[in-house]
């Protein structure tokens, strides 16, 4: 063995320690492996450096842009909400789910692309659910990577074994010829995640995790203040005084002490929610979202011609898109104490409106237009988002108690929703077509992105992971090492010389074995372009058929299971899901074996060995 094959050999090694010791940053040691090649020689500067410059890498900061865009217009928590709809709160119910389908996504599209648009979904489920972000990320992840087997464009070494059959001369693999064994090992996938992965291993991934401060809901807040029972939607009829009147001009907190937060109006179709400001003007049709302290509803009704319509529990969340609450608490200096709320004005200086008064403890009753606010009192205020968010720079008055977590979820580009759907599915179809190439197709959405302004340059920018793409640079430098010496085409000489005499079952294996292992450390493309020849060379010397052996390197090439830096997908959901290195060792070992279990089962019924 040359010295320099060795050399690369015990830079991999050291670097495979570091990862599992936990000891260094993954980031820190991708940098020291781009130095150690650097600097021995093996490689020229421009070589040690060109992973910064790799597809893969831009490719996945432009994704990390566009799925910043679903955050902001609304996309990515509409799918969510639809998902835990149809899971509910079983947390293995959403696991299936979300399997389902990014698998289903991967089959058409960039794995990585899915997992990009699914990460803000999940921590968004995970978030309602109540459960760790770890117990989902993980499963979407490989969820992703096996989806990638399902179809002939769902991963590159899919492509790469299909061209190596023409290149003999042989009829190469249909769309739909991957999909069986694909099937098999997602439901597999499925059922390892749900009975052992999430079961046995998950926990110790969460104990890991520094507990999360759980922060109050809207809902926790409208207990607190007892006026979850007293918001009611009202709709101004033909026959109601108040139409054509403002909201200033309708009296109807002073009157009836029912406090007005927003309006619904019909516009272009569709229903929008409006905070209620002093001069907005009141409709016929619209409808009014009150808040009744005072227990005069059925007189407000009866007096102003109003119909009392029915809450959904669906409207909440529709709502909350638009309106949010928060709970401030008065100062010692506040200019506020001593007055009532009409006499602070306090919809017209903050654009909010107080909606209950929380005093030692206890909310107060009746109607709070003439209450005298004291100090200590804390006061439950509702309005836009935007306006609540302003409260935080408000210190003279106030401090600002909580902001609910619903404020996190929302979307402030919500109008761009369409915008982001359509350069999504324009994205979807550049790639699934090869209109032109999957770098240039997320470059161009993560552009558009920025134009339709779904998302401002400054928040495209900061929603991208450094430290991930940090490591991906780092680490792909290794694959042009180990090519250059020779070092995987050494192995792979000696194990196929070694097994082939044993029959084709042990050839399988060792191909298996072979490409799945290096594929957990270099691309699993650059490992299928070497291995898929020697595979060929293989049948061709054993005088058995191709079709089995290549199936079983591109299988194995998308089990890139067992390390955070096998598949760009793993190192996306590396971050939020608060995973280590061993983590992915310990569930994503024995997923392999499974999966090669199978393939060494069901591959040679689909594709006879002779």
């Amino acid at each position: 063995m040359a010295g320099e094959t060795l050399f690369v050999f015990l830079i991999l090694f050291v670097t495979i320690i570091l990862f599992v010791s936990d000891r260094l940053r993954l980031d820190v040691v991708a940098i020291l492996v781009i130095l150690a090649l650097m600097l021995s020689g093996l490689l020229s500067s421009n070589e040690a450096l060109a992973g910064f410059g790799d597809p893969v890498v831009i490719l996945i900061a432009g994704l990390f842009v566009v799925g910043e865009g679903l955050f902001r217009t609304g996309v990515a928590f509409a799918i969510g909400n639809w998902l835990m709809r149809a899971g509910g709160t079983s947390e293995t119910r959403m696991m299936i789910l979300l399997m389902l389908v990014v698998a289903g996504l991967s089959a058409f599209m960039s794995s990585t692309g899915a997992v990009a648009i699914f990460i803000p979904v999940s921590l968004n489920l995970a978030a309602k659910a109540g459960i760790q972000p770890s117990r989902l990320l993980m499963p979407i992840a490989f969820a992703s990577l096996i989806g990638g087997m399902l179809t002939l464009i769902g991963t590159p070494p899919n492509l790469v074994v299909s061209t190596q059959l023409t290149r003999e001369g042989l009829e190469g693999f249909g769309f739909f010829e991957f999909t069986p064994i694909g099937l098999l090992v997602l439901i597999t996938g499925i059922v390892y995640m749900v009975f052992w992965g999430r079961k046995r291993l998950f926990p110790d991934i969460s104990e890991s995790r520094k507990p999360v401060k759980n922060r109050l809901s809207l809902r926790d807040l409208i207990e607190a203040y007892d006026i979850y029972d007293r918001f009611h939607r009202l709709r101004i009829t033909g026959e109601s005084a108040i139409a054509g009147m403002t909201v200033a001009q309708a009296l109807l907190r002073s009157r009836y002490g029912v406090t007005v937060l927003g309006i619904e109006r019909q516009q272009q179709r569709r229903t929008k929610i409006m905070p209620a400001r002093t001069q907005t003007e009141l409709r016929v049709a619209d409808t009014l979202l009150v808040v009744d302290t005072a227990g005069e509803l059925d007189r407000i009704v009866r007096t102003e011609k109003l119909e009392d319509l029915h809450i959904e529990k669906e409207y909440g969340s529709f709502a909350a898109q638009e309106l949010g609450m928060a709970e401030v608490l008065l100062t010692p200096r506040s200019t506020l104490i001593g007055r009532t709320l009409s006499k602070n004005r306090f919809r017209q200086r903050y654009g909010l409106t107080v909606l209950g008064i929380l005093r030692n403890g206890t909310p107060l009753k009746g109607n709070l237009v003439q209450t005298k606010l004291l100090f200590g009192d804390s006061v439950l205020v509702g309005g836009l988002w935007r306006k609540i968010a302003l409260l935080q720079d408000e210190h003279e008055n106030f401090l600002v108690l909580n902001l609910p977590r619903e404020m996190d979820e929302i979307a402030p580009n919500r109008d761009k929703a369409p915008w982001a759907l359509g350069i999504i599915g324009g994205m979807l179809l550049l790639m699934t077509f090869k209109l032109m190439p999957s770098v240039a197709a997320v470059l161009l959405a993560a552009l558009m992105m920025v134009f339709t302004r779904c998302v401002s340059m400054k928040n495209a920018y900061a929603s991208i992971n450094w430290e991930s793409l940090v490591l991906i640079a780092g680490m792909l430098p290794m694959a042009t090492a180990l090519e250059k010496t020779g070092g995987i085409e050494l192995i792979v000489n000696g194990l196929v010389g070694s097994l082939g005499e044993l029959g084709p079952l042990a050839l399988m294996t060792g191909l298996f074995l072979l490409t799945s292992i290096f594929s957990q450390v270099i691309s699993n493309t650059a490992t299928t372009v070497l291995v898929a020849p020697i595979a060929t060379m293989a049948a061709a010397n054993m005088e058995i058929s191709p079709y089995p052996l290549l199936m079983t390197v591109a299988i194995a090439a998308s089990t890139a299971f067992s390390t955070p830096v096998a598949s760009p997908v793993n190192t996306l959901v590396l971050g939020p899901g608060g995973y280590k290195f061993n983590d992915f060792v310990k569930i994503g070992i024995p997923l392999q074996l499974l999966v090669m279990v199978l393939t060494l089962l069901a591959v040679p019924m689909l594709f006879p060995l002779r």
